[in-house]
């Protein structure tokens, strides 16, 4: 078998080129691809040659891990009962092993992939692109809840970054009931789009009482700016991705015995749990695609997703 796919050469090298996919073994699903996402965090590291030594990195690789598609072939027990995978079942694919001759990392950009069951989340109302969003929705919905591992923490009162993550932390708080946060941005262009919440440049803000402040911006200097703004014994939780090393001054962190915590990856849990909340309603992802482009004009969508300040979230339809 052989598909289409989008493979990094080398840094700043990008080409789509006709892989040898891997067979099928049981439990294997064959899914025909109809959208991928352009991650703008871990992606643009890969794209740029900066990401920082991660397994399974090295070039040529295929990327992505925000991809929906529908199953045109399983292969053996696919699941059980309600959770059961068949043909015809739309499905998220959050990357895969599928091809033959590079890296896959994160395997998903690519036009018909080879994926274990257990590794999809099947979709049962069809929502078209928005649903590529799912895999930012658990890394945001992770960072508050540990992916129901551990207590919950302290819902963010200040989201540094209003790109799609922050926007998707902001929407997760409001329809968890919190208090509104606020959400720091410093281009004007992207301080449009709240639902529920202010979003005002950060030398607007005077406070200095911030319980909870998250970080999506991957400024790898932000702890310098917002440990000032904590409220004593307040937490600063880093859910981006950073390329270089974070440090910053202990005497302001002292003065406010401040907590410093790192968002891990999400878990299944977390995809699982964000996707029932899209489905249902409480969590809309209205607004967060501006771009759509096809694989044929990859070069140009990826530099516009990482380029263009008015583009949010750019996915790649597949479908024709």
């Amino acid at each position: 078998m052989q598909a289409q796919a989008i493979v990094f050469q080398s840094p700043c090298n990008l080409s789509v080129r006709t892989l040898e996919l891997r067979g099928l073994t049981d439990g294997d699903l064959e899914v025909e691809i109809e959208y991928s996402g352009i991650s703008t965090g871990t992606e643009r590291l890969l794209w740029d040659g900066s990401m920082p030594p991660f397994p399974g990195m090295g070039y040529p690789l295929v990327p992505g891990y925000e991809t929906v598609g529908r199953v045109v072939r399983t292969q053996g027990e696919c699941g059980h009962g309600q959770a059961r995978i068949q043909t015809g079942d739309q499905v998220f694919v959050p990357g895969s092993y599928s091809f033959e001759g590079v890296h896959n990392l994160f395997g998903g950009a690519g036009s018909r992939l080879v994926v274990s069951h257990d590794r999809v989340v099947k979709l049962h109302n069809d929502m078209g692109s928005q649903m590529v969003l799912l895999a930012l929705a658990a890394t945001a919905y992770h960072s508050v809840t540990f992916g129901g591992s551990r207590a919950p923490a302290t819902p963010p009162d200040l989201i540094i970054g209003h790109g799609v993550m922050g926007r998707l932390l902001a929407r997760l708080t409001v329809a968890a009931g919190a208090p509104a946060p606020v959400v720091w941005e410093t281009q004007a262009a992207r301080r449009v789009g709240a639902e529920g919440y202010s979003v005002i440049s950060p030398e607007e803000d005077t406070r200095k009482d911030y319980r909870a402040i998250y970080d999506v911006s991957g400024d790898a200097d932000i702890l310098n700016k917002v440990i000032p703004r904590l409220a004593k014994g307040g937490e600063v939780v880093l859910a981006g991705f950073y390329k270089k090393d974070i440090s910053f001054a202990f005497a302001p962190a002292f003065m406010r015995e401040a907590q410093i915590r790192a968002a891990a990856e999400w878990k299944r849990a977390d995809l699982v749990a964000v996707t029932q909340l899209v489905q249902t309603g409480r969590l809309n992802l209205d607004g967060l695609i501006t771009h759509t482009e096809t694989p044929a004009r990859a070069s140009d969508a990826y530099a516009a997703a990482f380029g263009d300040p008015q583009c949010l979230k750019m996915v790649l339809d597949w479908r024709n």
